[in-house]
């Protein structure tokens, strides 16, 4: 049974930071590319960062870039994401997912992604 498990989220002032971490269980983590996407109240789910399983490549919005950074650990089968600099705008449920290397989807839609954590809140105040 595959599960990706977020924790990290929370309230936090503008100009603050929180790192956001994502365990899988259940897979060969080695083999998934890995994804944060988030959804806002009353918005659609967007792709926020993705890493490649190698670990090599890396993915974001570009209203993030330079603010978050996506990094993944195999050996404790977890991906993290930094967020810097927040911004109320950047309040949402954020998700993990996953996808195998035969995916043919591009990594930012979330058609595709196989597994999906349960979410985690990030709320960040003015």
């Amino acid at each position: 049974q595959v599960q990706l498990v977020e924790s990290g989220g929370g309230l936090v002032q503008a100009g603050g930071s929180l790192r956001l971490s994502c365990e899988a269980s259940g897979l060969t983590f080695s083999t998934y590319d890995m994804s944060w996407f988030r959804q806002a109240p009353g918005k659609e789910r967007e792709f926020v960062a993705a890493i490649r399983s190698s670990g090599g490549t890396t993915y974001y919005l570009d209203s993030v870039k330079g603010r978050f950074t996506i990094s993944r650990d195999s050996a404790k089968n977890t991906v993290y994401l930094q967020m810097n600099s927040l911004k109320p705008e950047d309040t949402a449920v954020y998700y993990c997912a996953s996808r195998s290397l035969a995916a043919v989807a591009p990594l930012q839609t979330a058609y595709g992604y196989e597994y999906w954590g349960q979410g985690t809140q990030v709320t960040v105040s003015s």
